[in-house]
């Protein structure tokens, strides 16, 4: 481990103790001002929206977050030092380092175990980069499986950086006076360190938490999940005790939604080389004079690839791609058209950094974006891969990578056997089909103890929603849950996520994690007390954790 990692471990440890310390005076504790760094973070930014305390029951939440208000800069901090350690599982950088800092966070937490586990080889033949587990055995009446994930994306392009991707600078960015721009802000480490600000609040404040929890942490989601698969899957005894998952969230704009079901992925690399072709360079890359006389396996790709989607890239023509699709539900196809009245097209488009949206119906793009399916062209490599300047290449070999995004009732590997078929049937059957991974889709409803949890506190926050919904449904990004959603799975278990705060740009430059909020949006300090509250509504120590009465309307 470097050192300079041991540095940064020892001192978020030192500073999530000073917040986990438990004092003879609850009360005095969670008065107590930060003794940290003084950033001069505003708690509630410039956000309009207020917690209706009519909807608190418990003085302890109060305590808890008036703890929150006092030690937030102290908060920020601990986001800070891990936005600092890199964690890129797609090149291993700094992946071991952040598995023992996860563990480091639990062991602060005071989680009776905690472990790195090294699950070896995958179900699709790569190594597993390793799983924290931690087990906090509260004597509570029931218990949450908590999803993380604690690797991110690679810095692809760091010239589009306004500040270093692993800094952590707190920067303006309208409508926000204070984000944090870092690799990982928002996804994941932003809304992660905010539940376990939390967490930890909860414990300085009451010297523990309202129920049990077990982490399993990931430093593959990057990478389809494999480790999480296989640890998952190699140790259900560790995670039977759980009853629902919960996972983290933000919101999107002024409304929020949990999020509960998960669409499917399957990635895969296809490879055209001149030694299976038997035609161009067949051993490595040759000088690109010689193009005049001899065939360019690049060139096949390009013109294979050209086959397998529309001219405009928006429709697969994979024979039976589409068939077994599972219509909408008529309640989910009202919500999207509900949701769809208050989307500004324009505004989502900036947001998000691109000049526009395939269709201009903003009940089409919300219908595509929550189920829909795609074929994408996530990289493409070979030959001269410097920028600028000249160098004549005629590659021996190309490899392009995709993700195919899909929905039930279609299924991964499904896909590749189609995908195979049609390569051969056009004359592409030197073409080499690497399956990468596949994450199946998932269907969930959040009516149940642990959705109405999450509902009551949007409502306790005055956040928009959609309803409760009883009807399982996928709607959403793809992510390991299926490993908990039933259809053959090692657990069938409620699974929702959702809480506050917000971010942007992930998987791009420039990506942010909300620190004070603005208008209907909350930052840091807003995000972590929602934690505090669906971990109370759920155990009952709010009041009651029925539906709430009358949620309020989606924009």
């Amino acid at each position: 481990m470097k050192i300079a990692s041991l540095i940064s471990i020892l001192s978020l440890s030192i500073a999530l103790a000073a917040c986990g310390e438990k004092q003879a005076d609850n009360t005095t504790a969670a008065a107590t001002a930060s003794s940290g760094p003084k950033l001069g973070i505003r708690p509630d930014g410039d956000t309009t929206l207020k917690i209706d305390k009519s909807m608190i029951h418990n003085a302890d939440l109060t305590k808890i977050y008036d703890y929150i208000d006092q030690h937030i800069d102290d908060h920020v901090v601990n986001l800070q030092k891990w936005i600092q350690q890199p964690s890129i599982s797609n090149t291993g950088e700094g992946i071991q380092e952040s598995a023992e800092m996860v563990k480091g966070f639990f062991d602060q937490l005071g989680c009776q175990k905690t472990q790195v586990y090294d699950v070896g080889k995958t179900k699709w033949g790569q190594q597993g980069n390793p799983v924290v587990y931690a087990k906090c055995d509260e004597g509570a009446k029931k218990t949450l499986v908590i999803y993380w994930m604690y690797d991110t994306m690679p810095v692809t392009q760091p010239d589009r950086w306004k500040a270093p991707p692993f800094e952590g600078r707190l920067v303006e960015q309208a409508p926000y006076k204070k984000v944090l721009i870092g690799r990982g802000a928002v996804n994941s480490k932003g809304p992660q360190m905010a539940m376990l600000n939390a967490l930890m609040s909860i414990k300085a404040v009451t010297g523990k938490l309202p129920v049990n929890l077990i982490f399993v942490a990931e430093g593959d989601e990057e990478r389809m999940s494999m480790g999480y698969n296989k640890f998952v899957t190699s140790h259900p005894e560790l995670l039977k005790d759980a009853d629902a998952m919960y996972t983290f969230g933000f919101q999107q704009g002024g409304s929020a939604g949990p999020l509960s079901g998960s669409e499917g992925c399957v990635f895969v690399e296809l490879t055209t080389s001149g030694e299976k072709w038997g035609r161009g360079p067949t051993y490595s890359d040759i000088h690109g004079g010689n193009k005049r006389s001899v065939d360019a396996p690049a060139w096949r790709h390009i013109m294979m690839l050209s086959k397998l989607v529309t001219p405009d890239g928006n429709h697969v023509l994979i024979p039976g791609f589409y068939d077994n699709m599972e219509p909408l539900s008529p309640e989910k196809d009202a919500q999207l058209r509900a949701q769809a009245k208050g989307m500004d097209l324009k505004k989502a488009a900036e947001g998000l950094g691109v000049a526009r949206y395939i269709s201009d119906d903003p009940y089409e793009v919300l219908k595509m974006a929550r189920y829909g399916t795609s074929m994408n062209i996530d990289g493409i490599w070979g030959g001269n891969m410097f920028a600028g300047g000249s160098g004549a290449i005629l590659p021996n070999k190309i490899t392009s990578k995709h993700n195919f995004r899909y929905i039930p009732n279609m299924t991964g590997p499904d896909i590749v056997k189609k995908l195979r078929a049609y390569l051969d049937k056009l004359g592409y059957q030197d073409v080499e089909i690497n399956v990468v991974g596949d994450v199946p889709w998932a269907k969930r409803n959040t009516d149940n103890e642990i959705g109405h949890a999450v509902y009551a506190a949007f409502d306790q926050f005055g956040v928009k929603h959609a309803p409760i919904s009883s009807i399982d449904s996928i709607m959403g990004g793809y992510w390991p849950a299926y490993l908990f959603a039933g259809n053959g799975a090692p657990f069938d278990i409620p699974v929702v996520g959702g809480m506050l705060g917000n971010g942007g740009n992930a998987h791009a430059a420039n990506e942010y994690y909300v620190i004070e909020g603005a208008g209907p949006v909350y930052g840091m300090a807003g995000a972590e007390k929602s934690v505090v509250a669906v971990l109370y509504n759920y155990a009952g120590l709010n009041g009651p954790t029925t539906k709430p009465a009358k949620p309020a309307k989606p924009d």
